[in-house]
């Protein structure tokens, strides 16, 4: 008997939930079988926020998530709208508690326990009470610069620090990324905005690092340290959700620091702006690890952050469905594998 294909529900069509819909359309063996968005977006058909034709394909309104998102309508929803886990919470009890399982792309949910323990511990306790699962993934936090190093630790016999630095562009998220980095705003207003710690940056380095260092067993001794300093453009720069004028903030060069029993071990830099090779930038990923042996690795250019989430998003549905219910990390995880054939074949009995 054939096996039913892959139900999806996506949560949000903003620029990683549009990206989402465009790839699992293209997907062999899964269904998207609900859209949710707010406001004067509901009710219309999901074709009019993508980027791909409806041709033959049966239309599918959005909707409200108390119309979309009932118990049995769909394997897993896909929440693409926040970064916080709190702003997210509530989203995710609702899909829990409705049996269904959640992949996130909030940052903070690559590793809740980091910032959120009380709200981890009853996100791990609502999924089992239910029989499902929920991860929070996407390139970074998710990938590059924690799961990555993980793995690359796997060839050592010790190791001493680690060092981690992305240099990206930040031309393809939305408007509420370039909010969050401070895109477009004068060098005053963004120092204004760190002062009154009003301004995200990256958002992930503390989930990134704690992920890190209890991967590897090592406990954090001192408060994770941050630093947010704005990349000052020199020249117009303009994206899909961003305009930037010469003088102004094209981005946040954003720092994080881990360590154990006081000595700097885990280094995270990681510089982003929009339209960086308007002054030459080149973008890259790089990790460097001093330890037995050393390794060294680079990217270039960086495995670009648009794609990259919504890939890593997409590619770890199936490990979600079979996965045993609870609060899951990309650490605890088969690792993540781009699905060329279909879905339902990597969805075990």
């Amino acid at each position: 008997m054939e096996r039913d294909n892959v139900k999806v529900i996506v949560w949000g069509l903003g620029a990683m939930g549009k990206g989402i819909v465009e790839m699992l359309l293209e997907k062999k063996g899964v269904d998207i079988v609900g859209a949710v968005v707010r406001g004067d977006k509901i009710g219309k058909s999901m074709y009019n926020f993508v980027d791909v034709e409806r041709g033959d394909r049966e239309d599918l309104l959005t909707g409200s998530y108390e119309e979309v998102i009932n118990e049995g309508a769909a394997d897993i929803v896909v929440i693409a709208t926040d970064s916080f886990t709190r702003d997210s919470f509530d989203k995710m009890k609702y899909c829990l508690t409705r049996k269904i399982n959640v992949v996130s792309t909030a940052e903070e949910m690559a590793y809740p326990q980091a910032q959120e323990p009380e709200l981890a511990k009853e996100l791990d306790r609502l999924a089992k009470e239910n029989g499902v699962t929920v991860l929070g993934t996407g390139i970074n936090p998710g990938l590059i610069m924690d799961l990555l190093v993980v793995t690359l630790t796997g060839a050592c016999i010790d190791v001493e620090s680690i060092r981690a630095e992305r240099v990206n562009s930040l031309s393809p998220f939305g408007p509420s990324v370039m909010h969050g980095q401070g895109v477009g705003i004068s060098v005053d207003e963004f120092n204004k905005r760190v002062a009154e710690d009003n301004l995200d940056g990256h958002v992930g380095f503390p989930e990134t690092i704690t992920m890190i260092a209890d991967a590897l067993g090592w406990k954090l001794s001192n408060e994770i340290k941050l630093d947010r300093a704005p990349i000052i453009s020199s020249v117009y720069r303009k994206s899909p959700y961003a305009e930037v004028q010469p003088g102004d903030v094209a981005g946040c060069n954003m720092k994080g620091f881990g360590y154990v029993d006081g000595e700097l071990k885990i280094e995270m830099l990681h510089p982003q702006q929009v339209e960086p090779q308007l002054e030459g930038g080149m973008t890259g990923d790089y990790i460097d690890i001093k330890g037995t042996p050393n390794i060294s690795m680079k990217i270039t250019p960086e495995v670009p952050g648009g794609i990259g989430t919504i890939a890593m998003t997409v590619n770890m549905i199936p490990h979600v469905i079979n996965a045993r219910s609870g609060l899951k990390t990309m650490i605890d995880l088969p690792v993540p594998r781009a699905i060329m054939g279909d879905m339902r074949d990597l969805i075990e009995e």
